[in-house]
């Protein structure tokens, strides 16, 4: 490389990548399922032990505080996983650490069949949750990146479709695996166990894809950002030099500062936050134990409560599958007023069936509840995603999971011992308050960003509002 070359500073980095974002890819919808497909391991190891739970507690009688480190375990690891994998996201590349996190999940997943006591179960469950978190934030990333704007919107916010599908395929094979009449002790390694199997077929489905063109631009890898642009999106880049320059790294200190510098994408970052933190705790509360509750209301026995939580995961199922679909029409704020608003009724319903002891209205509540669950919780990551800066886009799909993580770790761990203390009505109702906060926060914080287009250094932001 030769002296006389052009400093890096008058290169249009910002101008590239806006090109690309705008670019549609042939492949774009490729990669995008195969990013979201790894939400189906999360969502088969975190509903997956909700179903077995019942089967641990007999076997093991363990104390609450020990049951619930065992369902909560990943939640925790998943908020380093997110902190740390955003972070070398940016660092070393998109490609390197999804690769990685696939092959953690393969051995620490299938690990979980052989745990020998339930403290072993709990740390490898906890390690398990690190690359849970990890790919996530690398994965949204890859969509943010790939995808052409307005359908990287939809994409994203199909994460909630696929823990639907997990969630469903789950307590399927529960179901299948009771009516073979499967010892119990053997059906909870199993389940547990069966979660490396998506994680090996992801690793080879995934192995070819190249890095994203966005993030070589960022770190002077011109070249190879060419060829990848040329490969992916038939654009050779032209206003890119053909030479490689060493450009300093961002400074992760500087994210925050970053992200305020432009007041839409600040209250949206926000809402993310706020958003991801509320809908994770009203259903990983309630919904996460409803098998266990429908249990010990006398709602139904094992089978037939497995049976009642698939009908109202199917349900969830279909509500996630419409809600991308009806984002270029509404718009991301009016989904999450619509969700946020669905699963507080929901919960109300569910609370009073409670209060009443009329329990046939708590599968309603459960249905209306994850209705709208599966609505305001499609577009937390998303728009925080969306909205960041391509140089900080990992740090903050992994800054932004913390809040889910973290909610789901609290929820999930403490919930057993917080409904036992305070009774099973009075819990549900106190968690219909982070419902009717999520909805306060999407009519007060969220703006409208579909479609969203920002500069690199946060001027000149642009969102084209739905009609």
């Amino acid at each position: 490389m030769g002296s006389s070359r052009p400093p890096y500073e008058s290169i249009d980095i910002s101008g590239a990548i806006e090109h690309l974002v705008q670019e549609y890819s042939p492949s774009g919808n490729k990669i995008g399922w195969l990013m979201i497909a790894s939400i189906f391991i999360e969502a088969w190891d975190l509903y997956s032990i909700s179903f077995v739970l019942v089967f641990i507690e007999k076997i093991y009688h363990p104390s609450s505080l020990m049951l619930g480190l065992v369902a909560a375990a990943t939640q925790g690891g998943a908020v380093i996983g997110a902190l740390v994998g955003g972070w070398l996201t940016d660092r070393i590349g998109r490609r390197a650490v999804f690769l990685g996190t696939m092959v953690m999940f393969f051995i620490f997943g299938v690990a979980q069949a052989f745990a020998p006591s339930m403290a072993a179960l709990v740390v490898l469950r906890f390690i398990l949750g690190i690359p849970l978190g990890t790919d996530i934030a690398n994965g949204y990333t890859y969509i943010m990146e790939f995808m052409q704007r307005g359908k990287r919107e939809i994409m994203g916010n199909r994460w909630q479709f696929m823990f639907a599908v997990g969630e469903v395929v789950s307590i399927a094979v529960v179901l299948l695996f009771l009516g073979m009449g499967v010892s119990h002790d053997t059906l909870w390694r199993v389940i547990l166990g069966l979660s490396g199997l998506p994680a090996i077929i992801l690793f080879v489905l995934r192995f070819n894809l190249p890095e994203t063109a966005i993030w070589l631009i960022q770190r002077g890898k011109f070249h190879e950002a060419k060829v990848v642009a040329q490969k992916i999106y038939g654009d050779s880049l032209e206003m890119l030099p053909d030479t490689d320059y060493d450009i300093p790294r961002p400074k992760l200190r500087d994210f925050l500062r970053e992200i305020r510098k432009d007041k839409i994408r600040w209250r949206a970052t926000v809402f993310g936050w706020i958003a991801g933190f509320m809908q994770n705790t009203e259903f990983t509360t309630f919904g996460f134990y409803l098998p266990v509750l429908f249990i010990l209301l006398h709602v139904s026995g094992i089978v037939e409560t497995n049976m009642l939580t698939l009908c109202v995961y199917l349900v969830a199922m279909v509500s996630g599958w419409v809600g991308p679909l009806i984002t270029p029409k509404i718009g991301q704020r009016k989904l999450s007023i619509y969700g946020f608003g669905i699963a507080f009724i929901g919960l109300i319903i569910a609370a009073i069936a409670m209060y009443t002891h009329m329990y046939i209205l708590l599968p309603i509540g459960a249905v209306i509840l994850a209705w709208g669950h599966y609505w305001d919780a499609e577009n937390c990551m998303t728009i925080s995603s969306m909205v960041a800066p391509a140089k900080y886009r990992g740090t903050a799909s992994g800054f932004s999971y913390i809040f889910v993580k973290l909610s789901g770790f609290l929820s999930i761990f403490l919930f057993p011992m917080f409904f036992s203390a305070i009774g099973k009505a009075n819990a549900t109702l106190f968690v219909s308050i982070f419902s009717l906060m999520g909805f306060l926060a999407a009519l007060f914080i969220l703006p409208e960003i579909y479609g969203f287009v920002g500069r690199e250094h946060g001027e000149n932001l642009t969102g084209q509002v739905p009609r």
